[in-house]
């Protein structure tokens, strides 16, 4: 039968690239490791590794057999938080992470039905962007984040999408670039670009840099603002550029071709060792009811 520290002898080895990294990662000796391995493959019964060159490399059976190891261990890893949770009682602080690009004007009703089921419960509200969302639940920072969607979210973070929200090309009216329509974007790349970042200088899957000249901000409010001023075109929610474009402050970048305006999908994410419990599971249902109901 196969042990969980095999599993994660054998994970650790992959992931890491030889035996001796393996060993320093899981703070164990080579021998160990080799041992695991060598034990994984007689219960097994077949090589998980060749060993001919200076690297251990994967055989076409420890390739198949991989991803449900990875698997193993993650239903592990969700067995002991559960495990952990039972024994301290349930959490009764949620800090909620959220992108200030999406919006939360029905969020205070979902908070008061949260509060009437669990009275006791205490909120904690953080603003960031998408990335910074994610590395937020991932520390524990953060219990729950509501974020646009990312192409690569961690290994293990549960997550489900709840909706979508509108963007579009925004320029000031006094800008150059709302002068005239434009015969197609290329010509958005003879100006300044406005572009969110996380605090790390990380940029979101779907922001993409394509002017040579990029200023950044870390929320969707200063990017707004530095669009009403003149200062370049960016993308922004529609939702919350509506009162700019109703006082002509703002616009829609004119082009004579392409529709520049997209939807972009919202995920709810919450931390493994929180998102099984009944309060989070709640809070999770009522998120998604926000998005639904909102107008985008």
């Amino acid at each position: 039968m196969f042990s969980i520290e095999q599993l994660q002898a054998f994970v650790a080895t992959v992931e890491s690239g030889s035996f001796s990294a393996a060993a320093r990662s899981l703070n164990k000796v080579q021998s160990a490791i080799s041992q695991h391995i060598i034990n994984l493959e007689i219960d097994s019964g077949f090589d998980l590794f060749d060993r001919t060159g200076r690297y251990p490399v994967l055989t076409n059976e420890g390739q198949q057999l991989l991803p449900h190891a990875r698997a193993t261990l993650q239903q592990h890893d969700r067995l002991k938080q559960s495990a952990e949770q039972i024994f301290n009682q349930e959490q009764t602080n949620l800090s909620i992470a959220i992108d200030e690009g999406i919006p939360t004007s029905q969020l205070y009703g979902a908070i008061h039905r949260l509060l009437d089921r669990y009275p006791g419960v205490s909120f904690e509200f953080l603003a960031a962007s998408s990335v910074d969302v994610i590395e937020l639940v991932v520390s524990k920072r953060a219990t729950t984040g509501i974020l646009f969607s990312e192409l690569d979210l961690p290994v293990g973070i549960d997550f489900e999408s709840v909706g979508s929200i509108e963007f579009d090309v925004y320029v000031s009216s006094q800008h150059e670039l709302a002068q005239a329509t434009s015969p197609n974007l290329e010509n958005l790349t003879l100006h300044r670009q406005l572009l969110i970042r996380s605090k790390t200088a990380k940029t979101s899957s779907f922001q993409k840099a394509y002017s040579p000249n990029v200023w950044y901000a870390d929320n969707y409010y200063i990017l707004m603002d530095l669009i009403n001023r003149g200062f370049g075109w960016g993308v922004l929610p529609t939702h919350m550029v509506k009162p700019l474009l109703e006082t002509g402050d703002v616009v829609r970048v004119p082009v004579e071709f392409e529709r520049l305006t997209w939807h972009a999908n919202v995920d709810v994410i919450q931390h493994p060792s929180c998102s099984a419990l009944p309060i989070h599971k709640m809070l999770r249902s009522e998120i998604r009811d926000l998005i639904t109901g909102s107008e985008m």
